[in-house]
């Protein structure tokens, strides 16, 4: 069969059908009479003024491959696109080149449009979505009226992460090494009144929901660590000649006796009013420090700081004075901002106490078991443990100049000596209960959502203030609260309000209940409200009367496939939760998670290197779409390993797809009319069956082999038959789309290769019949045996066992593990 063109030309045919797919739509479902749904998103993109990168590129092609294969398995695949686009990213940015966010977004979307078109991907260009559309945000703004109905929006003071650059509010996770992640400058700690989401409210359900959803364990415990569910107690604290007193969370009412000091934190609201004449300047200046840190630094910071008060507290169980600390160690938002220290048997109180010379009471003491598991982790201390009771043949020690954190039995501790932890728990509780004093509680370490940001380029939080109605949320029908198109003004201030404050024309306004005159809110919403939902309005990106159609909701939700970069762990992917959530306690949706499988992408390295600008190792995607196109560098992308893991690229390295691209082109001249080898076939229906498991389990990078080696079998024959090259490029367009089509149109064909159905392996074709089971001991190769191609685990051991060569290294000695690779090898792990 003759070609066109003999060489390889992976640009022009690439452009071709990139072009074609939009304009013959050919991956734009019919999303009401589709039988078969199945949505495939990827995270969509802040269009920035760079352009595509190579991580947005490796995270939408993980997707795209996806969505690909279930076209080709008879599935309605939807894959939709959008744009991230409101934000401070986008403000600064337009700041710094001295534009406005509009304007500059209309170049910087049109840009990404097309790169992503010219990528190949197969994306559904009618439903597209941005968030800066009136016709978007609209419901975005109907979303918080929503929550504000049902008291889950409300508005409150709080301390907070300001930069005096920026002039915004900053979430913990936008400060890095104690700057601003943006500009670089040091925050400061600021009392302002924001509005929040009430995301507490859901701290169970989204903890219950983790353990019935298929997300990898990383992202699951990242939430659970977020979340931060703790069972304990709350205790009051009467602070010594004063009126005062204050509440602490802890999960050890047990070592209450071994209590030596409190500590606040420098934001408590008693700090001040404590607070000795003699040490009051050192505590001013102890909080100006502190207020230069992120909460997430003064978490993660080794070094403790603090400064005493001058005041003192009353232990409640035993009425012992003990000193209060200020110190950054403790934050305001978890618990209530104070803690009982029990150095003893609490880490960082014993880093505290040591650093400050503050006293240490041992309070529990610890069996036998627990002890010897210490001297195991602390062999240089094992000797220096006391013996405090020998009862009942069975012993209980102490430990002086050491810290244990371990359960045990108290002593020192009054008439609860000798009581388990876990019944003095109880115990204690009760007392405190009873004498009012403390009551059993759960805690969490989330924190309300605060969604206010004091600058222009967001959406207007649709809020009026009357003198006499008081806070009044914006009625449905005047949605939306439109953003004020400005040329000039619309920096931010850094007193605090938004820029919108300074426009009377749209501050100025009348209450939607008396009528009379009312100002409107001048702060604008959180852009990760933007992104928390974006993904049902895909399904509706039209709909003017509705936020989305619940029958298409029932129709294509949960979402199937979604995958992005594992920073979004937390923040991103717990919003989107918990508005899931709220949509289904709003009757709109039947669900709590939006997703059913969640996989975060790995970084791509340059060469084993972080890439950044300052070394100028960044990879253009639209580069190496020149030197090689865009289906070898996806294939080398995806072929450098597992989806999770990070890879280095390089530039040698991705000449290996370029040229498995070219082989698959140039098997184009062998196809002619001959009879099918059995060889060959043999491969063709075990590379299907491969391809198939792989992708199954999103192993792209094997599957990519698999058909590597399937393509280099094909290169050694003269002739290959139409039948099986058909079936091969079929099931190579996953990974070669442009090129796929490009052959398939050239073996004759007039639709899509992406119409077709994915070929059927014959079993009895796909399995060998035999095989050479390598069989190792510790490691080393000691006999080969033959086996059925299809064994597994259980016989592969006896038949090794068994072996005459293997008895003499097992015999008198214990199999301790075992390690099998199917098809390949057995490893015994012998003592």
């Amino acid at each position: 069969m003759k070609q066109d063109k003999k060489k390889y030309n992976p640009q022009a045919i690439e452009k071709k059908w990139a072009k074609r797919w939009v304009e013959e739509k050919t991956f734009s479902p019919d999303l009401e009479k589709a039988k078969n749904p199945y949505y495939a998103l990827f995270m969509f993109p802040y269009p920035s003024a760079e352009g595509l990168h190579i991580g947005n590129f490796y995270a939408f092609t993980c997707v795209d491959v996806m969505a690909k294969y279930k076209k080709l398995r008879g599935f309605d695949v939807f894959e939709p696109v959008g744009w991230d686009a409101f934000g401070i990213h986008s403000e600064n940015y337009a700041l710094k080149i001295g534009e406005t966010p509009g304007k500059m977004l209309e170049r910087t979307i049109a840009n990404f449009s097309e790169q992503i078109k010219s990528a190949g991907l197969s994306c559904d260009w009618e439903k597209e979505i941005n968030t800066t559309s009136p016709e978007y945000y609209k419901w975005t703004q109907w979303i918080f009226i929503q929550l504000f109905a049902r008291g889950l929006a409300y508005q409150k003071e709080s301390y907070l992460n300001w930069c005096p650059s920026c002039k915004t509010v900053l979430a913990d996770e936008q400060i890095e090494g104690g700057t601003c992640e943006r500009c670089k400058s040091a925050p400061e700690k600021r009392k302002m009144k924001q509005w929040f989401f009430k995301i507490t409210a859901y701290a169970e359900r989204l903890l219950e929901g983790l353990e019935k959803m298929d997300w990898s364990e990383i992202t699951k415990s990242a939430q659970r660590n977020w979340i931060g569910k703790s069972e304990g107690a709350n205790i009051k604290f009467k602070v010594v000649d004063s009126v005062e007193e204050f509440e602490i969370f802890t999960t050890r009412p047990d070592t209450l006796f071994g209590c030596t000091y409190c500590v606040l934190s420098p934001e408590h609201d008693l700090t001040q009013k404590i607070v000795s004449k003699e040490q009051r300047l050192k505590v001013e200046e102890y909080i100006k420090k502190a207020g230069a840190k992120s909460d997430l630094e003064r978490k993660e910071n080794k070094e403790k700081t603090g400064v005493f008060s001058g005041a003192y507290a009353i232990n409640p169980v035993n009425q012992e004075k003990v000193p209060i600390w200020i110190a950054d160690y403790v934050l305001a938002g978890y618990g209530f901002g104070a803690i009982m220290a029990v150095p003893a048997h609490d880490e960082r109180d014993w880093e505290f106490a040591q650093k400050f010379n503050l006293p240490i009471k041992y309070v529990i003491l610890l069996d036998d078991k627990k002890k010897r598991m210490l001297d195991d982790r602390n062999k240089e201390n094992a000797d220096s443990w006391i013996l405090q009771l020998d009862k009942n043949e069975k012993k209980w020690w102490w430990k002086e100049n050491y810290c244990y954190t371990e359960d045990g039995a108290l002593f020192n501790s009054g008439g609860y000596n000798g009581l388990s932890s876990q019944e003095a728990r109880k115990k204690i509780v009760q007392w405190l209960e009873k004498n009012n004093l403390g009551k059993k509680e759960t805690n969490y370490k989330l924190r309300d959502w605060c969604i206010s940001r004091q600058r222009y380029w967001g959406p207007p939080i649709p809020i009026i203030y009357c003198e006499k109605c008081g806070t009044v949320a914006v009625p449905e029908k005047d949605l939306p609260v439109k953003l004020p198109e400005l040329e000039i003004g619309w920096e931010p201030s850094g007193d605090g309000r938004g820029p919108l404050a300074k426009v009377e024309n749209f501050m100025a306004t009348n209450c939607p209940k008396c009528g009379g005159k009312a100002q409107r809110e001048a702060d604008v919403t959180d852009n990760f409200l933007d992104s928390a939902w974006y993904f049902f309005r895909y399904i509706s990106s039209m709909n003017k009367e509705k936020i989305f159609d619940e029958k298409l909701a029932k129709k294509w939700f949960p979402i199937d496939l979604y995958v992005g970069g594992n920073e979004h762990a937390v923040l991103h992917l717990m919003y989107t939760r918990f508005i899931t959530m709220a949509f289904h306690d709003l009757g709109l949706i039947d669900f709590d998670d939006p997703f059913k499988k969640f996989r975060a992408n790995g970084m791509i390295l340059k060469d084993g290197k972080k890439m950044s600008k300052s070394k100028g190792n960044v990879i253009n995607p639209e580069e190496y779409r020149e030197k090689v196109g865009y289906d070898a560098l996806k294939s080398y992308i995806l072929f450098l390993g597992p989806l999770g893991e990070d890879r280095s690229f390089s530039d040698r390295g991705i000449l290996g797809t370029k040229n498995w691209a070219e082989k698959v082109y140039n098997l184009l001249e062998k196809v002619k009319d001959t009879e099918e080898k059995k060889a060959v076939l043999q491969k063709l229906h075990k590379t299907i069956q491969g391809v198939e498991m792989d992708m199954k389990n999103q192993k792209y990078n094997t599957a990519i082999a698999k058909l590597m080696e399937m393509t280099n079998l094909l290169t050694k024959e003269e002739k290959i038959s139409k039948s099986v090259f058909e079936k091969f490029v079929i099931i190579s367009a996953v990974f070669l789309p442009a090129l796929a089509e490009e052959i398939w149109e050239r073996l004759g064909h007039n639709e899509s290769i992406f119409d077709q159905k994915w070929p059927e392996y014959d079993s009895s074709l796909a399995s060998e019949e035999k095989i050479e089971l390598v069989v190792q001991i510790n490691g080393k190769v000691r006999d080969k045996i033959i086996a059925d191609a299809d064994v597994n685990e259980e016989i592969a051991k006896k038949l090794a066992i068994t072996s005459a060569k293997i008895e003499k290294y097992i015999i008198g000695k214990d199999i301790k593990k075992i390690i099998f690779v199917k098809g390949k090898l057995i490893n015994l792990v012998v003592k």
